[in-house]
């Protein structure tokens, strides 16, 4: 008896080391090394200890699921059942790619599947910005007419089909008018039903997209700034605004409170910021600004942890988002490049040239794999698309705008894309 306790104890030990290893690797994948730190000091763990970065995400999410087969079955007792059966856990990103793992490999650049485009509807000015819902079944654009358009994708789509019956297919399901002036950035509730706006009016305005005859906003924020940019925590609990001050707007949606960080390691007299996005799991989130800067911030004290100044020289960095694992930042600037950046060392890994953009505030975006990126060449009016490992160009496709679009936008689900023009119009871009 004593032998069978002594071997479950030794067995127990050796469990809760594994699994403090997990952590440990766990947070510092994820960049969050004060936390990684604190857990591997009380837990006597290694804080460099050797475990697969994923392996903890993807444990838990087959433990949920086998959980989730148990309640099915009638053999479960947890108390956590109904919590493990909607938890919304990251995707484990088993197939994220490692930038930093190899050198660029010239010459064995990937090839981008052919696209078919279609001219879908125009606002009645400049088309400033697009957005997909989570589960891409949406898009949502706004422009500098203070209208803001929400399209069903499956009706798009139909607009493709060579045996199109009953005539022209309308793809817009409603139309906002409620900002006074232009419209700069659009986000959707992770659940979807909810789309935020951003404006000149310096308001933040939410729109329940189930509500059929709803044309305006049901709530309202009133910012101090022109708001350039939103972003929804994952959670939908909180979200970020970037505006015309250098320091992120962070709203909590139940209270409207705003919080701002005090922690700012410098000081630009022209840090407005052009975008802000949150990492997929908020544990962190990125802005891109007027002083050429790619800033870093903490998600949950808020506080600025990694600043790198002058990242497009002295031109402005119009764009900045994560990539799924956190582990890298893609950012685009005013001087014609394109950069990804290590989070954790802010060390520039790879540049993609190629595509002049000096003027409009352009994006670079990722696929749905993240194995290309697309942008604009506003020279030549061209979508480019980069091999994202090789930084080689696989296609160089004329926009189909008059002048060059201003705003790219993938789908999180499929090889889809919108673009948004100068020349009013909104295309759909899709695999052939």
């Amino acid at each position: 008896m004593e032998n069978s306790s002594s071997e479950q104890t030794v067995q127990d030990g050796k469990l809760f080391r594994h699994l403090n290893s997990l952590i440990v690797a766990h947070l510092r994948h994820c960049n969050l090394t004060q936390a990684a730190t604190a857990v591997a000091s009380a837990t006597m763990t290694p804080l460099n200890v050797e475990a697969p970065s994923n392996k903890l995400l993807d444990l838990v999410a087959k433990g949920l699921a086998a959980e989730k087969d148990d309640v099915s079955r009638g053999t479960s007792s947890s108390p956590f059942q109904d919590l493990g059966a909607s938890l919304p856990l990251p995707r484990p990103a088993a197939t994220a790619i490692d930038f930093s793992s190899v050198a660029d490999l010239k010459g064995s650049s990937k090839s981008f599947p052919k696209h078919e485009t279609r001219h879908v509807s125009e606002h009645k000015s400049v088309a400033r910005c697009a957005k997909f819902s989570p589960d891409g079944r949406f898009v949502a654009t706004g422009s500098a007419d203070t209208s803001i358009k929400l399209f069903e994708v499956s009706k798009i789509k139909q607009a493709f089909l060579p045996d199109a019956k009953d005539g022209p297919v309308r793809s817009v399901l409603k139309t906002y008018y409620d900002h006074t002036q232009p419209i700069n950035d659009l986000d959707f509730h992770p659940q979807g039903t909810i789309l935020v706006s951003g404006a000149k009016d310096q308001t933040i305005r939410f729109f329940d997209v189930s509500k059929v005859n709803a044309k305006r906003s049901y709530r309202v924020i009133q910012d101090t700034h022109n708001v350039r940019s939103v972003s929804f925590h994952p959670s939908g609990d909180f979200l970020l605004a970037g505006t015309d001050h250098a320091i992120p707007h962070l709203y909590d949606i139940n209270t409207f409170q705003c919080y701002l960080s005090a922690n700012v390691p410098d000081n630009s007299p022209n840090g407005a910021i052009n975008q802000v996005r949150y990492s997929c799991t908020g544990s962190m989130y990125v802005t891109a600004s007027k002083d050429g800067a790619i800033r870093l911030w903490d998600g949950i004290t808020a506080n600025c942890v990694r600043s790198i100044t002058a990242a497009h020289a002295t031109a402005e960095a119009t764009s900045a988002i994560f990539t799924r694992d956190q582990r890298f930042v893609l950012s685009c600037g005013k001087d014609s490049t394109i950069k990804l950046w290590e989070v954790g060392t802010g060390r520039l890994v790879k540049q993609y040239l190629g595509a002049a953009h000096t003027q409009l505030r352009f994006q670079a975006i990722f696929n749905a794999s993240e194995e290309f990126i697309l942008s604009i060449d506003e020279l030549n009016n061209e979508v480019i698309i980069w091999d994202a490992m090789t930084t080689e160009i696989v296609a160089k496709w004329p926009s189909n705008h008059v002048g060059a679009p201003r705003w790219l936008e993938h789908s999180p689900v499929e090889s889809a894309f919108i673009s948004c023009g100068t020349d009013r119009s909104i295309r759909f871009w899709k695999e052939v």
